[in-house]
């Protein structure tokens, strides 16, 4: 439906109902175009002033797309006025609404009542992610800054995660400001990015140098660079932390991924607790390894080729150093078939220990298994994140070890464009997240912005020192 250029008379309204396919949602369909095409909103308020006439009042739905339509348009007043209306009209509003009303308020001079709106949303629900970001870049914007901080940790506080989006409105409005308590919270931010393991794109790494070379009196100096293998830093020539656990945090892991991953909950959905015994009694018989591969996972990398050549392939790269390597395979692998050579697959376990478990069997468990049994230096092979066996780890302590352990002992498998079948980016021997010295800081960035979570460690760091 093509809205109309200017505001009709109530007759033309009827009219053009009337000969509407659907004359019972033809006001819906109407606004949701207005907002499409961005009328104005005097065409809009027509729409409704006939809908008021005839009905008597105008409905929940259609005051909330004229909502949506105020706020593209960023028509203060307007949106007051709706929220007027509603409030007397209904007890509590939805989500949406109360979103809507936030996103616009916190757009204008009146970005304050966007504040209270929040508030009064917090006794009834947990307001999304969206209402709190529009309050703090409402606040940065007005040097509220201590406000914007609030606001941040009382999302936190809720298990919201912020975008990078958000957090880097504090570095982009605090620059040149001298104020300890805000370095304090900024610094903060930046060891919330290291906890998590998130890695800011490259505008947002620009705008944390900028924010460092812009504090008052403190002479630091930013310059990206590439790490070298050996962890050290070429700019400052400081060493990276090492991705290593103490013996007491391996152990510590080893216990807890044991109870919460490999006994809790969700391993015997996928197996069976004798495969799972048969599995260990032959990892038993043949420790230690040096590299645990996730089979099936590896052999998808490159869907043109036939599957078992990619393990193939992988199995050969990774043999070279003499490597004792495992090989977590599933029984459908035995059977020759266009995907399974069984003259190949012979060939292949010469070179590593296979296990075959059942077809409906779920990898990970035994991977972490095999990979912790084998001792500190063993490493493992997969695409997968292992999101999931994080989460199911019991405390926050236990799920950092985790990921340290696993961004210094995971090998990444990708498909390579230069004629070789795939490239390996091994582990790390430094751990590749935010660190600092109190005189350095190091980030790691990626140059474009990743909503998903990439297995691709980033090569590019931000350098940080203050000069004497």
């Amino acid at each position: 439906v093509q809205p109309p250029e200017k505001p009709l008379q109530a007759e033309e309204w009827k009219r053009l109902r009337e000969n509407f396919q659907s004359p019972e949602i033809f006001e819906e369909v109407m606004l949701n175009s207005m907002i499409r095409c961005n009328s104005h909103v005097d065409v809009a308020k027509s729409l409704l002033t006939c809908v008021a006439k005839s009905d008597g009042d105008v409905g929940y739905n259609l005051l909330i797309k004229y909502l949506a339509l105020c706020v593209q348009q960023q028509k203060t007043s307007e949106i007051c006025d709706v929220y007027d209306i509603m409030k007397m009209r209904f007890k509590t509003l939805e989500s949406g609404a109360y979103n809507l009303l936030i996103r616009g308020l916190s757009n204008s001079d009146k970005w304050r009542m966007a504040l209270t709106i929040l508030e009064d949303v917090k006794k009834v629900m947990t307001p999304p992610r969206t209402s709190y970001e529009s309050c703090i870049k409402a606040a940065t914007q007005h040097q509220e800054m201590n406000l914007a901080c609030e606001l941040y940790h009382d999302m936190l506080a809720k298990d919201l995660v912020p975008t990078l989006d958000v957090l880097q409105v504090f570095f982009d409005f605090s620059r040149g400001m001298k104020d300890a308590e805000l370095k304090k919270q900024l610094f903060g931010i930046l060891l919330y990015l290291r906890d998590n393991q998130i890695y800011p794109h490259g505008m947002f790494m620009r705008s944390i140098k900028l924010w460092f070379e812009s504090i008052p009196g403190e002479n630091w100096r930013g310059h990206i660079t590439n790490i070298k293998h050996s962890g050290k830093c070429p700019v400052c020539h400081h060493q990276l932390e090492d991705s290593n656990l103490t013996e007491e945090e391996y152990h510590i892991l080893k216990e807890r991924i044991t109870a919460d991953v490999i006994h809790g909950r969700d391993t015997f959905r996928k197996t069976t607790p004798q495969e799972f015994e048969a599995f260990q009694a032959f990892v038993e018989d043949r420790l230690p390894f040096d590299i645990v591969i996730d089979g099936l996972n590896v052999s998808h990398i490159k869907a043109k080729k036939m599957q078992c050549e990619n393990l193939f392939h992988a199995i050969n790269c990774l043999a070279k150093e003499n490597a004792r390597l495992l090989v977590l395979g599933r029984k459908h692998m035995l059977f020759n078939s266009s995907n399974w050579n069984r003259e190949v697959m012979k060939e292949m376990q010469n070179k590593a220990d296979f296990f075959f478990a059942d077809n409906i069997s779920e990898d990970d468990a035994f991977l972490l298994y095999a990979t912790l049994k084998s001792g500190k230096h063993c490493r493992f092979v997969t695409r997968d994140f292992l999101r999931d066996h994080k989460a199911c780890l019991s405390d926050s302590l236990t799920r950092h070890l985790f990921r340290k352990w696993q961004r210094g002992h995971q090998i990444m498998v990708f498909p390579s464009a230069e004629g070789k079948p795939f490239n390996f980016l091994p582990a790390f021997n430094y751990d590749c997240v935010v660190q600092t010295t109190g005189d350095t800081w190091h980030i790691p960035y990626k140059d474009t912005f990743e909503e998903k979570y990439s297995y691709q460690v980033p090569r590019k760091w931000l350098c940080l020192q203050r000069k004497q």
